[in-house]
C-alpha cells in the first residue's frame, strides 16, 4: 500500500495549524451554545408531546415515506415534530465544530476534548432512539429513554461549560477545596436532582399527554408515582436550603455560594410549577414550563457538585 503523498496532506496540515492552541472565546461560547441547545431540545420535546405532534412525522429517518422534511399537508403537527428533529442536527453541528476547534488541545485539555466528543457521540444515539420512539408508536418507555439521553446531554454540557470557562477541572482557580460537609451535601443535591428527573418520566408516562391520541401509556398508578417522584424533591429542597445557609457568609463572588443560590432558586421554581400543574389538571403551558425547569435542575445540580468536587486545589479547607 502506498503512503499518502506529503503534497496531498499539506491542505489538511495547513487547516490544522489554524486551529486554536488555547481555549478561545469561541470555544467558550460554543460550550454555552451546546448547553442552551440541549435545554431547548428538552423543551421542544415537551412541546411535541403536549401538542400531540409525536407522530407528526410518522416515519424515520424521513418525515414521510417520500419526503425528508414535513409537507404542508401534514399541518402544524408535522412542522413541530420536524422542527424538533432539525434541532438535533443543529446541535450535532455545534458539537462537531467544537470538537474540531479542540483538536490541537486534545492532549493538553483532555477534559474538554472528551466531554465535547461525548456530547457529539451521544447526539446520533439520541436521533436513533428518537427514530425508535416514532416507529414504536411512542412507546412510553422508549419516550422516557429518549428524554433521559437528553437529560444526560444537559449534564455533560454543563461540565463542558465549567471546564471551558475555567471554573473547574485542570484550569480551575487555585483555591482551597470545599469542606467535606459541603461536598457531601452537594453530592446529595446532584443525586436527588437526577433522581427527581428520572422518576418524573414515570409521572409523565402515566399522565394524559402522550404525544398522540393513539399512543399507549404506562400502566402505573398516577397518584402513587407522583408521590414517589416528590420524595427526592423534598430531600433536595432541604439540602439546597441547608447549603444556602452554610454558604451565606461566603463572599458574593464565591462560586459555591452562587451555585447554592442557583440550586435553591431552581428547586423552588420547579417545585412551584410542579404543584401548580398538578392541582390545575396539568395544563399544556405549565407542562412546557416544567420541562424548562427540568433542564435547569439538571444544569444547576451538575454545576454544584462539579464546583464542590473539582474546583479546589490542595490546601486549607474553605467554603
Amino acid at each position: 500500500m502506498s503512503q499518502s503523498s506529503p503534497v496531498a496532506n499539506k491542505p489538511l496540515q495547513g487547516l490544522t495549524r489554524k486551529l486554536p492552541t488555547s481555549v478561545t472565546p469561541a470555544i467558550r461560547n460554543l460550550s454555552v451554545a451546546s448547553l442552551i441547545g440541549q435545554g431547548v431540545l428538552i423543551v421542544s420535546g415537551g412541546v411535541v408531546r403536549v401538542t400531540g405532534s409525536g407522530l407528526g412525522c410518522p416515519t424515520w429517518p424521513k418525515c414521510t415515506a417520500d419526503s425528508l422534511t414535513n409537507t404542508p399537508e401534514m399541518g402544524i403537527h408535522g412542522f413541530i415534530e420536524f422542527a424538533n428533529r432539525t434541532l438535533t442536527f443543529a446541535l450535532a453541528a455545534v458539537g462537531l465544530v467544537l470538537l474540531v476547534m479542540l483538536w490541537r488541545l486534545r492532549k493538553e485539555r483532555k477534559d474538554l476534548f472528551w466531554l465535547a466528543f461525548g456530547t457529539l457521540a451521544s447526539i446520533p444515539a439520541q436521533a436513533v432512539i428518537g427514530g425508535i420512539t416514532v416507529l414504536s408508536g411512542l412507546n412510553p418507555y422508549v419516550v422516557s429513554l429518549h428524554f433521559l439521553v437528553s437529560a444526560a446531554l444537559v449534564a455533560i454540557s454543563m461540565l463542558l461549560v465549567n471546564r471551558a470557562w475555567g471554573r473547574t477541572g485542570v484550569a480551575a482557580p487555585a483555591v482551597p477545596p470545599s469542606r467535606p460537609l459541603i461536598r457531601r451535601l452537594s453530592v446529595v443535591a446532584a443525586v436527588t436532582s437526577y433522581l427527581a428527573v428520572i422518576l418524573g418520566t414515570l409521572v409523565t408516562g402515566s399522565g394524559p399527554h402522550s404525544g398522540d391520541s393513539t399512543s399507549p401509556r404506562m400502566e402505573l398508578d398516577g397518584y402513587l408515582v407522583t408521590r414517589i417522584h416528590v420524595v427526592p424533591v423534598y430531600v433536595l429542597v432541604a439540602v439546597s436550603a441547608l447549603l444556602v445557609i452554610l454558604l451565606w457568609r461566603q463572599p458574593r463572588a464565591d462560586m459555591m455560594r452562587t451555585a447554592s443560590l442557583l440550586l435553591f432558586l431552581a428547586v423552588l421554581f420547579q417545585g412551584v410549577i410542579g404543584y401548580w400543574q398538578y392541582f390545575t389538571g396539568i395544563p399544556i403551558l405549565l407542562v412546557i414550563v416544567h420541562m424548562l425547569g427540568a433542564s435547569l435542575m439538571l444544569a444547576v445540580g451538575t454545576n454544584i457538585v462539579d464546583v464542590a468536587l473539582r474546583r479546589g486545589r490542595n490546601g486549607a479547607v474553605s467554603s
